[in-house]
């Protein structure tokens, strides 16, 4: 059964400060526990502003590393990268953050190429923190034929390439992203979201369970940890 906490939120600005408060919590656990933090964070409009937040708070950032859970296969100064906007928000601060792959690779060596860097890394991260798509998939876990291939990834995976089918229209490009097994081998997992549409969407996946037909909810369902999933309308 997946073990869900919902926080609900005023306004967007409540919903960041929130995110923003508890990713900052993460951090500063982690930088007391093991002088150093690994964080993976998912792209989108919705986090940005907690993200933000989150870097105006007072850290050694240098032992900070951050990397994105999915991205598309753009240049990197393409509006589409996750990890341009995270180097943007994080990199000034004195944060290590850390592309998954090259963008002149196929999408399958791609994915090697990520999982090899993420082999790289201190794992496990101490947060994942994912969103969830009008079609249910989250970070590049998406409806298609490389779905099962995310999914059923053995736990020494860590990335994989992925070709999402349909291509979702604002983003039509292939993308790497963390396997499941690797999502829920963080320390800590949070899910962010907004509007009724979506929060009406997670509910049913967390209640389908294993039988859920989405990705978030065949991800979750999955999950030892408890989740934390922040939400405003």
């Amino acid at each position: 059964m997946i073990e869900a906490e919902w926080w609900e939120h005023d306004d967007a600005e409540a919903f960041a400060e929130a995110v923003a408060g508890d990713l900052g919590f993460i951090v500063e656990s982690a930088l007391d526990a093991r002088n150093a933090a690994l964080l993976a964070l998912s792209g989108g409009n919705t986090p940005v502003k907690a993200y933000e937040k989150l870097a105006q708070m007072k850290y050694d950032w240098k032992r900070v590393t951050i990397f994105p859970v999915d991205d598309r296969l753009v240049k990197i100064d393409d509006p589409l990268s996750n990890v341009a906007m995270l180097a943007r928000i994080f990199m000034p601060k004195g944060a290590r953050v850390i592309p998954l792959a090259p963008d002149n690779l196929d999408y399958a060596s791609a994915g090697n190429a990520a999982d090899a860097r993420m082999q790289d890394m201190k794992w496990p991260p101490d947060v994942v923190l994912l969103g969830v798509g009008g079609d249910g998939h989250t970070a590049s876990i998406f409806p298609g034929p490389d779905l099962q291939a995310a999914l059923t990834a053995p736990k020494t995976r860590r990335a994989i390439g992925v070709m999402p089918d349909p291509l979702p229209p604002e983003a039509p490009v292939a993308r790497v992203t963390m396997t499941r097994a690797a999502i829920l081998s963080a320390r800590a997992l949070m899910l962010c979201l907004t509007g009724d549409t979506k929060r009406a969407l997670v509910e049913q996946a967390i209640e389908d369970g294993a039988g859920s037909k989405l990705p978030i909810g065949q991800v979750l369902a999955e999950a030892e940890q408890p989740i934390d999933i922040h939400w405003t309308a």
